[in-house]
């Protein structure tokens, strides 16, 4: 059993969604990502919480920093603007050369970097309090819930397709939704799949609708998997030319369930874009993915959700635990308490064991946070499954866990 839901349901329809670099939100996570990253690259130790919000040719970014001053408003206002061009923002409504940009950046509160910083008597405390989830199963290779994980690919196909010029006339806003079939706790194929991409003006529905398909098809495991004509729903208002943040506001921080596991597991409510890593809203969210995925590679569950919670100022995580959903081989209990043993789990260790002072952020802000590849420059450090083999020895577990067929 494999799924998150499939406990007391052999047979079922799951859906999730995911949304394209062209959504506004989107936008908005993609430039306080490259803000981030921008004041990491000047100082490894600098402190970021920059929100974006974007409309018709206007952007307004705002927050706390420190650690960078010389960075300035007109290198903040460059990378708003490269971050929009990059995207593909040429239009009238938005248009990444004729937008405003304001820049309401200003110095962290004492108060919160007194509670944060190490002192003499004490280590670095985590920057507010929360609670954070990891999730892994083995529906994928890349242990990700099979809808989220074909929901991303369906856009990134698009995308790659925009950006190359394979498909002429499509627009940087999109959304996709993807609802599959479970059976016997297995994802078997696609029961509804839903598209909705901004295009160019002159192009009706059902020409949307052929430029998008072959595009849904690659991102199935196979043909087989491709839900009902009748179900592939393309573009059901009929027009999308008016897109992005010209159609409709965007903010940093609205798309969480997008950024994780598409619902398929529980989210703590913080969001991750235009945080530095000293926030364990995103440094513990990915620290525990890391230690789900690893459980999950290592063959010890088919499925792990692992919370931590923490005190603002306070190093040492509130709680840790560990559900396998009764899929598990080994005591919860005893995996909670090894996988304590494993890693450091104050916010200054997560940080040094994931490497995650450094410029690898804004990458993560589009087609998720988590199923990604670990890249030679640190990015996805905490999609590594480098702790499995030590968690299959210590258990004495023989083989790796199998996946399903989605590939």
């Amino acid at each position: 059993m494999s799924s998150q839901f499939s406990s007391n349901r052999s047979s079922y329809v799951f859906t999730s969604e995911s949304v394209a670099e062209g959504h506004p939100d989107k936008v908005c996570d993609q430039i306080s990502d490259a803000i981030v990253d921008a004041f990491l690259e000047a100082n490894p130790q600098a402190r970021v919480a920059a929100e974006c919000l974007a409309t018709t040719n206007t952007i307004v970014i705002a927050g706390e920093t420190r650690g960078a001053d010389d960075i300035t408003k007109a290198q903040i206002e460059k990378i708003a603007r490269d971050k929009v061009r990059e995207i593909g923002y040429l239009q009238d409504g938005f248009h990444a050369d004729n937008l405003d940009v304001y820049v309401h950046l200003h110095q962290q509160s004492a108060d919160i970097a007194m509670g944060v910083d190490a002192a003499e008597n004490k280590d670095e405390g985590a920057g507010d309090q929360g609670i954070m989830f990891g999730f892994a199963c083995n529906e994928t290779k890349e242990f990700m819930p099979a809808p989220i994980h074909l929901s991303h690919r369906i856009l990134l196909n698009l995308s790659r397709a925009r950006h190359s010029g394979e498909a002429k006339g499509l627009g940087p806003d999109a959304k996709s939704q993807v609802s599959l079939l479970y059976e016997n706790g297995k994802p078997v194929r696609a029961t509804s799949i839903v598209v909705s991409t901004q295009h160019a003006a002159g192009l009706n529905q059902k020409q949307v609708r052929e430029l998008v398909r072959p595009y849904v098809m690659a991102a199935l495991p196979d043909k087989s998997w491709m839900c009902s004509e009748n179900e592939l729903y393309v573009n059901p208002t009929g027009q999308f030319v008016i897109g992005g943040p010209d159609g409709d506001c965007g903010l940093t921080g609205r798309k969480i369930i997008v950024d994780t596991y598409g619902g398929a597991a529980p989210h703590g409510g913080g969001a991750f874009s235009g945080k530095d890593p000293t926030k364990v809203d995103r440094s513990a969210a990915y620290m525990a993915r890391y230690l789900a995925k690893n459980v999950v590679a290592a063959g010890l569950a088919d499925r792990c959700t692992i919370q931590l919670s923490y005190a603002i100022g306070v190093s040492k995580p509130i709680s840790f635990y560990v559900s396998t959903g009764g899929t598990g081989t080994v005591d919860e209990a005893k995996l909670e308490k090894h996988l304590q043993q494993m890693v450091n789990l104050t916010p200054r260790g997560i940080r040094e064991h994931l490497k995650l002072n450094r410029p690898i952020y804004a990458r993560t802000a589009a087609y998720g946070h988590f199923g990604r590849e670990p890249d030679a420059t640190g990015g996805f450090s905490w999609e590594k499954l480098d702790l499995a083999q030590a968690l299959r020895d210590h258990f004495g577990v023989k083989t790796k866990t199998a996946v399903s067929s989605v590939a």
